[in-house]
């Protein structure tokens, strides 16, 4: 038991490494099935959040300017260039899966010129890959990779500064030694527990409007909430219902479920069906419009339906070549107790430590003081506090 325990089947981040980043130096937070950063403001909880979403992109195959538009942001504060004028960050994390514990580990030049300029990959303490900048006139590293073939111990090669190597060695690695095998496997191991992320800030301002119906994805900021119940009504009703009872649970005045009417221009609006007679009069729909909720009614729902969903609902980037049951879906929620009320607190902790349990699920926020006496009360539950 301990050895499944050890290496699940799934693959999953368990350790956010912040070498340097920002306000973190030499930073190690365990991450567990719901993991909670608390702290007084300006103590690092959002950046945590940013750096793991970072790594998600890069692991996902995005170029680094994309992942990082300000850079100069991220280096921390005081820290003086180096005798090149050099002045960077770095940062990793620990995954746990079938290939046993790998770590990744990233250091980003961040000036003069934005590259990668280092990174490391090990499996039970085994170095499988490393990059080094060797050239600073050309925009490659030099990467060494782990063969232990009858031959050469590693194979070298150039790799693109702007990319992550280690996405990028399934499609270097041929697979034919016991050694290549190893490095594809911590490989892929990092590249899906890395790419299976959902960052979501619900913004009610924006939830409040009807919509178009399209694909019935769920966007980052929850705007096409409507468009995605009108899905969820008919396609997963055993979760409908189960956002219905969250509806009764953390909302005010009766809630007999969720509606959504479609308008005139061929938009859709969501209800909260009331149960009785139409609650504004003709054509108000059978119940209270979403444009009439308050803002935490608003993501205290949203934020139900990310937790009750999967990928196939959420707009995000799916790892479509390895099998759902293989994979653990990581949602990202900063300020996750935002606007809500006590109630709503609870109920949400409550669902994320209820569904995160069965290991398809992980959930990696940010809460403010209450949320975080909420969170220490609730079993299942993990909270980091971040110290000015």
């Amino acid at each position: 038991m301990d050895s499944v325990a050890a290496c699940p089947t799934r693959p999953t981040v368990t350790h956010l490494r912040l070498s340097a980043f920002k306000s973190h130096r030499a930073a190690v937070y365990p991450l567990g099935p719901v993991t909670l950063f608390a702290g007084a403001s300006g103590t690092g909880k959002s950046s945590a959040l940013e750096a793991y979403e970072a790594l998600a992109r890069l692991g996902a195959g995005a170029r680094l300017a994309s992942v990082f538009p300000d850079a100069e942001a991220c280096v921390p504060e005081r820290a003086g260039p180096d005798a090149q004028g050099r002045r960077g960050f770095r940062i990793g994390c620990t995954t746990a899966g079938p290939a046993g514990t790998v770590r990744l580990d990233v250091a980003v030049q961040a000036e003069p010129a934005l590259r990668i300029v280092g990174e490391r990959l090990t499996a039970d303490g085994t170095t499988l890959l490393t990059t080094a900048l060797r050239d600073p006139g050309r925009a490659t590293v030099q990467a060494e990779w782990h063969t232990a073939g009858s031959g050469a111990p590693v194979t070298r090669a150039p790799l693109p500064d702007d990319r992550l190597a280690t996405a990028l060695l399934p499609l270097r690695v041929a697979g034919r030694t016991p050694g290549q095998l190893r490095v594809l496997a911590a490989a892929e191991q990092v590249v899906v527990a890395l790419r299976s992320v959902f960052a979501c800030d619900p913004q009610p301002h924006r939830m409040r409007a009807p919509v178009a119906v399209g694909a019935g994805r769920l966007r980052r900021g929850c705007d096409n909430l409507a468009e995605v119940l009108h899905r969820t009504r008919t396609a997963c009703t055993r979760r409908h219902a189960r956002l219905a009872a969250m509806a009764r649970a953390g909302c005010a005045g009766p809630v007999a479920g969720l509606d959504v009417e479609a308008l005139a221009d061929g938009t859709v609006r969501a209800l909260l069906d009331r149960g009785g007679p139409a609650a504004g009069g003709p054509g108000a729909g059978h119940g209270t419009p979403f444009g009439r909720l308050g803002d935490g009614e608003l993501r205290y729902l949203a934020l139900a339906l990310v937790l009750l969903t999967g990928p196939g609902v959420l707009a995000m980037d799916q790892v479509a070549e390895v099998p759902g049951a293989m994979q653990t879906l990581t949602v990202l929620a900063d300020g996750f107790d935002r606007g809500l009320d006590d109630r709503q607190t609870t109920s949400l902790l409550s669902l994320a430590t209820g569904i995160c349990a069965d290991g398809h699920l992980r959930l990696v926020g940010t809460v403010g003081a209450a949320g975080a006496v909420h969170a220490r009360e609730t079993t299942g539950a993990a909270v980091v506090d971040l110290e000015p």
